[in-house]
């Protein structure tokens, strides 16, 4: 799937589903709510044209903290590595992957043209929920696209997304995980800083920069 794909999936959605019963409710609304916010962003003539690119994408990054759990993310994207790093780093970390992922996804929302969503009821799990939604292409396919939340602070918040099978979380852990056992943790924090202020060239010391996940074949579900 090209970036510009799996922005728009993240995000930029209009509601088709029936209410979902009242125990699975919840998560779906906080989700469906912030949606609505950023199409909104989107469609607003105000926000239209180049020049304006970056007020659109100020406002919607501002949505996207709203709904997504960057800390949770962050912490599962680093697996058993997260021990290892200092308090101070792991603040740092939670800021740079949140940053990596508004270049690599967030700054992309442009490409939205629309495309409709139907939400399934969530799966509840105590205070953890799986909403299933089922994104249809202009070209009529469906794809699917599952949101794992977790309820924090009375609040419904993403965890991690999983398109087509394949887990945003996990793709990430795997790139960290090579780079923090080929190199160093230290090493992993510096390519993130590089990549994120559009130093990084895909490459960094003779290994890949943390990047966007591609599908890998048998990829795990986190």
């Amino acid at each position: 799937m090209t970036q510009h794909a799996l922005a728009t999936l993240l995000f930029l959605f209009a509601a088709t589903a029936p209410a979902p019963a009242a125990a699975a409710e919840a998560p779906v609304q906080e989700l469906k709510s912030r949606v609505d916010r950023a199409v909104q962003v989107l469609n607003d003539p105000a926000n239209k044209g180049p020049a304006k690119v970056d007020q659109r994408r100020a406002r919607v990054r501002k949505i996207a903290d709203e709904i997504f759990d960057f800390g949770e993310m962050s912490k599962r994207s680093m697996g058993v590595h997260w021990q290892e790093l200092a308090p101070g780093d792991r603040e740092r970390f939670v800021r740079l992957f949140s940053d990596l992922l508004d270049r690599a996804y967030f700054e992309k929302i442009d490409s939205y043209n629309g495309e409709k969503v139907t939400y399934l009821p969530a799966k509840m799990d105590g205070d953890q929920a799986t909403v299933s939604t089922r994104v249809v292409t202009p070209r009529g396919s469906e794809i699917p696209v599952e949101y794992r939340m977790r309820q924090d602070g009375g609040r419904w918040l993403v965890y991690d997304v999983i398109i087509e099978g394949v887990s945003l979380v996990s793709n990430y852990r795997a790139q960290f995980d090579r780079i923090i056992r080929t190199a160093s943790v230290g090493d992993l924090l510096k390519r993130m800083e590089a990549q994120v202020s559009g130093q990084a060239s895909g490459q960094a010391g003779g290994q890949a920069s943390p990047s966007e996940p591609k599908k890998p074949r048998g990829a795990a579900r986190e």
